[in-house]
Order: structure tokens, then C-alpha cells, then sequence
């Protein structure tokens, strides 16, 4: 893990050699939200290539943050989990997040666009009690985008379960969300709502009535939208509210 020493006794610098090495932390941030086969960490880190993924787990499990084992239902497969030490990570790992959120400009992080990893994001935080129903299916499509990353598919199953497909699973859907990539985020990440966006013609929503009035509560959001909604309150901006 250590490619360059502080050479320091400082228990800072000793984390930040382990820490600090690039798509470290946000390995780290998939495994703490529950990725934990290697496909899976891979979707939340679209942009790093699988040899490098590969190295970094490997570090990681050298320094005793991570370990592997044959995953309890497919024993073929191997699955990554957090070590105690991993574990008391999860504040460090969280304030990074509300730090981000709340005093990185929002304006920067919307120029950093990524339909993979805002659906995925999305899959994972839906509060499905919120959508009234047992099953559902619901398209979204984001017109200006790639035809490879223009539409997405959420599936809710019986149990509750959301998977999300890049291709067309060949079931009725049950609404359709049209809007931009840009909109989308905005409103994942806290900075604009359904219903503004709405109103702006910025968004279109399609098909069941309830599941469309009830997109802000389902949505779930990001788990760092409170942290951006409370900076603009203390600068003194208006905070975009659903009732």
C-alpha cells in the first residue's frame, strides 16, 4: 500500500500512507455502502480500471482494512467485506462526504456528470416503502447522453430488491422519467427538487400517478443532500423544500 513514505511517527501520516493513495477512500465508500463483489465495486468506480481495483483491494487487505472469503450463497465467487479496523473507517469516510457537500462548490461537482455512477447511487438509496407498491419498473432517459448510457432501467421485485439494467429487461414499465443528466444529480445530490424541475420542464414524468407524486420520497437521495441543504441555509440561500 505504502508507495511513498512521510518518514514521519505521526499517527496522521502513518494513515495517510495507507489512506491516501488515489480511489483509495472511495473503495472504501463502496464497501461501506455494501458493494462487496468485485463487479460490484466496479460500478461504483466506473473510471478505475479492474488491474488497479484488483492492487488497491490487495493492499487494503495487507494493511488489515480488508478481507475476502467465499461468498455464503455462491461459493465460487469470493466477496469483500470491511475488518473491524475497516469498519471504524465509517466516520472518517462519511465526514469526507459532508465536508464534500458541503463546502466544494455544487456548481464543481455538477461539471462532473456520470450516469453510471448516479444510477447506481440511485439503486442503492431508493426507499422503496415510499413507492406505495410491490413490484415496479421504472425508465429513465437522459436524451443527451450516449446512446450506450441514454436509458436506464430500475426493477423492484417482490422483495422489495432494486437491480438496475442497462438494457431493456422486457417488462411493462411503470413510469418513465425523462429529464438531463445535469437535472438529475442536481436533484440526487439536494440542490433541486422533483417538483421544481418539474415545473421548469426541465423534467417529465410518464405513467403510474402515484409513483410520479411520489418521486421525492422514494428517491431516497444522496446521503449527503442534509449537508448541502444546510450550507445554503447558512449562507443564506434559499433551501429548496418539498412539503
Amino acid at each position: 500500500m505504502v508507495e511513498r513514505s512521510y518518514s514521519q511517527f505521526c499517527p496522521v501520516a502513518m494513515a495517510a500512507e495507507i489512506l491516501c493513495t488515489r480511489w483509495t477512500i472511495l473503495i472504501l465508500r463502496e464497501l461501506l455502502a455494501g458493494s462487496a463483489r468485485f463487479n460490484e465495486l466496479r460500478r461504483g468506480v466506473p473510471r478505475m480500471s479492474p488491474a488497479l481495483l484488483s492492487q488497491r483491494l490487495k493492499a487494503l487487505e495487507a494493511a488489515g482494512i480488508v478481507r475476502r472469503r467465499p461468498s455464503r450463497t455462491d461459493p465460487g465467487l469470493i466477496e469483500y467485506g470491511l475488518t473491524e479496523a475497516g469498519l471504524d473507517l465509517g466516520p472518517l469516510v462519511e465526514g469526507f462526504g459532508h465536508w464534500g457537500q458541503r463546502w466544494v462548490r455544487s456548481e464543481l461537482s455538477l461539471e462532473r456528470l456520470d450516469a453510471s455512477l448516479l444510477m447506481w447511487d440511485m439503486r442503492r438509496n431508493l426507499r422503496v416503502e415510499a413507492m406505495g407498491r410491490e413490484r415496479g419498473v421504472i425508465q429513465f432517459r437522459y436524451a443527451e447522453q450516449a446512446p450506450g448510457e441514454r436509458c436506464w432501467w430500475l426493477l423492484i421485485d417482490a422483495d422489495g430488491a432494486a437491480d438496475l439494467c442497462l438494457v431493456d429487461p422486457g417488462f411493462d414499465v411503470d413510469l418513465y422519467v425523462a429529464t438531463d443528466l445535469r437535472t438529475m444529480t442536481a436533484i440526487w445530490m439536494g440542490a433541486d427538487t422533483v417538483r421544481q424541475a418539474l415545473a421548469d420542464r426541465r423534467l417529465l414524468l410518464t405513467g403510474d400517478p402515484a409513483l410520479a407524486a411520489s418521486m421525492q420520497e422514494w428517491l431516497g437521495l444522496s446521503p449527503f443532500a442534509r449537508s448541502h441543504a444546510a450550507t445554503r441555509a447558512v449562507a443564506g440561500e434559499p433551501v429548496r423544500q418539498e412539503p
